[in-house]
């Protein structure tokens, strides 16, 4: 396929915002076993290649196994992700587990299905990559997903807690990895279409109207709108965080400060305006005219 100036851009850009973010948080390393888990949608189809695009590249060997749960949902085209894994050449596992069944059977008519579909999915997941030898998870989670879990613990939940890019599951067996953390939604989207990739839509929950999920995506699309760049300096936050200007005495010993101690690091800013950095606008994969990429994580 022949493929415009503009796709090679985001892919350019995809590619530099996925290796930094292998790299930053050395999310693959020599020797490594990498489960990419495969729904069909826009941002597990972009994770996969992009990743076969870094293995090519990068100064280390590891492998990648592509995954697709067939959760057994009415009218699932079984037969589209096996004949692109076979088309593309990548190494690849079908699961065939009836959790729609159980999730239907399990939730009442009208409720939302996404946790217990995701309880059932994460089980699945952990033990075939044991079964395949994997010692890494990689999932599509993106930016937005992760400032959208962020919002979503603090408003229905009242925890400050988001989405980490990686992290080591219950049980210590494995690392889950999320690669495509630092990109966009949109840019996932925009580069999607242009690569017609194979899309299956979630049928299972995607229809429902009343996630909470759906309400912060509306909130942030709303703030961009108005206030552009406002997810990029969410998701910034997350990466700069203060401890000591927050209220967890588990993360600061307030009982301890006293007066003569050092101060801390963020300084007094209690009779201070708040330093607001100047908006600016999003940046993105046709801002700039080159977008270097980086060494994957090992090297």
């Amino acid at each position: 396929m022949e493929r415009s100036n503009t796709l090679q851009r985001i892919e350019k850009w995809l590619l530099r915002e996925t290796g930094k973010a292998i790299a930053d948080y050395n999310m693959i390393e020599e020797g490594d076993t990498v489960l990419v888990c495969v729904s069909g949608g826009k941002d597990s189809h972009t994770l996969l290649h992009l990743l076969r695009i870094l293995q090519a590249k990068a100064p280390i060997n590891f492998r990648l196994i592509a995954m697709n749960l067939d959760q057994k949902q009415p009218g699932f085209p079984a037969e589209v992700l096996p004949a692109y894994f076979e088309k593309t050449g990548v190494d690849f596992r079908i699961i065939e587990a009836d959790t729609y069944s159980v999730v239907k059977e399990k939730i009442p008519e009208g409720k939302t299905t996404c946790s217990l579909c995701s309880r059932l999915r994460r089980g699945i997941i952990y033990r075939t990559a044991k079964e395949l030898g994997a010692n890494k998870i990689a999932l599509g989670h993106h930016r937005d997903d992760m400032v959208h879990t962020l919002f979503l613990n603090l408003i229905f939940g009242g925890k400050l807690k988001a989405m980490p890019p990686k992290l080591v599951t219950d049980d210590g067996a494995h690392v889950v990895i999320r690669p495509l953390a630092y990109c966009a939604e949109s840019d996932i989207a925009r580069y999607s279409r242009g690569m017609e990739f194979p899309i299956i839509p979630c049928n299972l929950c995607g229809s429902q109207d009343n996630l909470q999920r759906q309400k912060i995506r509306e909130m942030m699309q709303e703030w961009d709108q108005k206030f552009p760049g406002r997810t990029e300096a969410v998701f910034s936050a997350l990466q700069n965080v203060v401890p000591s200007h927050l209220a967890d005495t588990k993360l600061f010993d307030f009982k301890g400060l006293k007066a003569g101690l050092t101060p801390a690091a963020e300084g007094d800013t209690l009779f201070d305006p708040p330093e607001l950095p100047p908006m600016l606008a999003p940046r993105g994969p046709l801002d700039g005219d080159d977008f270097p990429l980086p060494v994957v994580a090992g090297a």
